[in-house]
């Protein structure tokens, strides 16, 4: 997989945040070894480092700071220059929370905030809702990746819509990677399956029960998905049919 010209080896995105502890994190992104990590810009000490991520050999990872929190267009663009001034690459998840109750984002400000980032040279990797016209402007707008969500932040509802997700894979031509909501590695290879790039995953291992052996298990999963997605699926028939010959048995 490539974002912005990234060669990414690992289709799982890990997330930092809601982990009991940092050891806790590290033995994940250890079981998982994913090659990039997400971390909220408004959760690092940008002045005297990254104190929530003590212990973490940053080095290991392409780091993608995300706007979480921001309710603005102007809010988001305001934490993704922050990020550029404290060191980080030019890579940015665009988050603009529309709802606070479902956390589900604004599109018009995703919008906007995508589109003034692309122009000041940010790799923008979109969060957005599974509306497939919203996915497809984000493209239009220059979006490295586009990142339907399959349920709200934290849920770990799981893909709620499989269409959508399809439609979105078939009408984008920049990866579309799974974000928030997914609960179990049968639905991040489920996505793999029809066509999605990657997953990003949080919640549903941060607040596993064993969070090491589900980091490595949504690991594991990704690959599993990617290829049965290139193995291509048999065809789907209406009518029964044998797999077993039938010729020459007694009657």
């Amino acid at each position: 997989m490539v974002v912005g010209g990234r060669p990414l080896r690992s289709r799982l995105i890990h997330g930092t945040g809601k982990f009991a502890s940092n050891e806790v994190l590290a033995r994940c992104l250890e079981a998982a070894q994913p090659d990039m990590i997400t971390l909220a810009i408004r959760r690092l000490n940008l002045e005297g480092g990254r104190s929530e991520l003590e212990g973490i050999d940053l080095r290991r990872y392409t780091l993608l700071p995300n706007t979480a929190g921001a309710t603005t267009a102007e809010g988001a663009v305001r934490l993704a220059r922050l990020a550029r001034a404290a060191g980080f690459s030019d890579f940015i998840k665009v988050e603009v929370v529309g709802d606070e109750d479902t956390l589900l984002p604004d599109p018009q400000a995703t919008l906007e905030a995508t589109r003034q980032l692309v122009k000041e040279g940010f790799i923008v990797m979109a969060y957005t809702s599974d509306d497939v016209v919203q996915a497809i402007r984000l493209y239009e707008a220059g979006a490295a990746a586009v990142m339907p969500g399959a349920a709200p932040i934290g849920t770990t509802l799981g893909l709620q819509n499989l269409l959508n997700l399809e439609l979105i894979v078939s009408k984008v031509k920049v990866p579309v990677i799974v974000d928030a909501g997914l609960g179990v590695p049968s639905e991040a290879a489920r996505c793999l399956e029809v066509g999605a790039a990657a997953v990003l995953v949080n919640t549903a291992i941060a607040r596993a029960q064993n969070p090491p052996e589900m980091a490595r298990a949504f690991a594991e999963a990704v690959v599993a998905g990617r290829r049965a997605f290139k193995a291509g699926r048999a065809h789907i028939g209406l009518k029964a049919v044998a797999s077993s010959p039938v010729e020459g048995l007694p009657v």
